[in-house]
């Protein structure tokens, strides 16, 4: 009698940590875009079916239908427009032109690779023949494919970003503790906020051509000037949203580090900051999706290598896939712009401790 009682209340807890281990990871699915699977993990550990069905339905089938219906009227629509180049492409276009820009950057990775094969064969012939002087070792300088484009795209928003970030949290965080050094700064960032890329970029190339005179292989010339851009234009929302993180904390939390005797780094990584991360974080999404933005108009304008020059050099092409190629360098924009606030919304989740984002 007593074997029997104890084996419900066993599998009784078994499901019940299953469930709390589903709730837990919940968050984290969320962040990644995956919040659908939770009610089916829910359905599988033996809950509802009827109840997760709804939940089910709200997060994935209606987003399902939204998408389907976009690329419907899309079809439908597209070749009713008609253009110097052709009727606008439909899903069914842009989606071999996807095909063709993948195997364009296949081809070119082969050629790459035939390229050193022959100079490594070239130089181990002079170096048979004990002309060793005359081996010389160049790089490969074929044309940038369009997934080069991306990870050139990347990295210029990354370093960007990363510089908008080591100089807007340190004067939010000043900001937020001062009320003169916030006074003091205030008018520079009401007036400089709203300047466009397009004003800026015309400013920071002939700096960055008069300071940075010996570019570097890893730091091309471009690169800074479009990372540079990418700075002045997305420092804004990190540096007001930790600003005000940093002013709305507890004042209760900083006349207990007054009363402690905390120095001044003490006290803004162990009461300040803790506090102020769910914000700063705000700050960082938005000042990410802005440079993001900011980078494909200042590669248009500056042609610059990346996206916006991929656009524009399609734009100038004229040809009849032009059109095509353009769509899809858009969604690739749109798609990676979503990774990019999903990355920081993950780890917004992972270092701050507020259910509320």
């Amino acid at each position: 009698m007593t074997l029997a009682s104890e084996a419900p209340a066993t599998t009784g807890d078994r499901r019940q940590k299953l469930f709390t281990a589903i709730n837990r990871s919940a968050a984290w699915l969320s962040a990644l875009g995956l919040g659908w699977l939770v009610p089916l993990l829910k359905i599988a550990a033996g809950d509802d079916p009827r109840e997760q069905m709804g939940e089910l339905r709200d997060s994935l089938l209606f987003p399902l239908l939204g998408i389907g219906a976009f690329l419907l009227a899309w079809a439908v629509l597209a070749p009713q427009v008609q253009t110097s180049l052709g009727a606008i492409p439909g899903p069914a276009q842009v989606w071999e032109q996807t095909g063709a820009l993948w195997q364009d950057h296949v081809a070119e990775r082969e050629k790459e690779a035939d390229f050193y094969v022959r100079q490594d064969e070239r130089n181990a012939e002079l170096i048979a023949d004990g002309r060793e002087d005359d081996v010389k070792v160049r790089a490969y300088t074929g044309k940038p494919t369009y997934l080069d484009q991306i990870v050139t795209s990347l990295k210029t928003v990354g370093l960007g970003f990363l510089i908008a970030t080591i100089i807007a949290v340190p004067l939010g965080i000043a900001s937020g503790l001062s009320r003169p050094f916030n006074g003091a700064l205030n008018p520079l960032v009401q007036l400089f906020k709203p300047v466009s890329p397009l004003a800026w970029l015309p400013i920071v190339t002939m700096v960055v051509s008069a300071l940075y005179v010996d570019a570097s292989d890893a730091f091309p010339k471009a690169l800074v000037i479009s990372a540079v851009t990418v700075t002045l234009c997305s420092l804004w929302p990190t540096l007001i949203n930790t600003a005000l993180g940093v002013a709305s904390i507890d004042k209760d939390l900083v006349n207990v580090g007054k009363v402690l005797q905390l120095s001044t780094p003490t006290t803004i990584t162990k009461l300040v900051l803790p506090s102020a991360l769910p914000l700063i974080f705000t700050g960082l999404r938005l000042s990410l999706g802005v440079g993001w933005m900011v980078l494909i108009a200042a590669e248009m304008l500056a042609q610059n290598p990346g996206l916006g020059k991929f656009v524009w050099d399609e734009f100038q092409n004229g040809s009849s896939s032009s059109l095509a190629r353009i769509i899809v360098a858009v969604l690739t924009i749109g798609i990676i712009g979503f990774l990019l606030d999903r990355v920081m919304f993950t780890l917004q989740t992972a270092f701050t401790f507020s259910g509320k984002r």
